[in-house]
């Protein structure tokens, strides 16, 4: 029986953390910064948890964590 492969596109966007949540970062933070507010913009900055409904499908496409 074949290995399961990884998405390697999800690979790059998606980290586990030690409980199995799954970490990615924020949406809106790549351009277009000059019609955001400060607030907005530090609220975006870094890491945010995936919903629980969206966890589930993300670890099918990365079986191995």
């Amino acid at each position: 029986m074949p290995k399961i492969k990884t998405n390697k596109s999800a690979a790059k966007r998606f980290k586990f953390t030690s409980k199995g949540k799954v970490k990615m970062k924020n949406a809106f933070s790549s351009h277009l910064f000059s019609s955001k507010s400060p607030s907005k913009k530090r609220k975006i900055r870094g890491t945010t948890i995936a919903n629980s409904s969206d966890t589930r499908k993300i670890k099918a496409l990365l079986p191995y964590g």
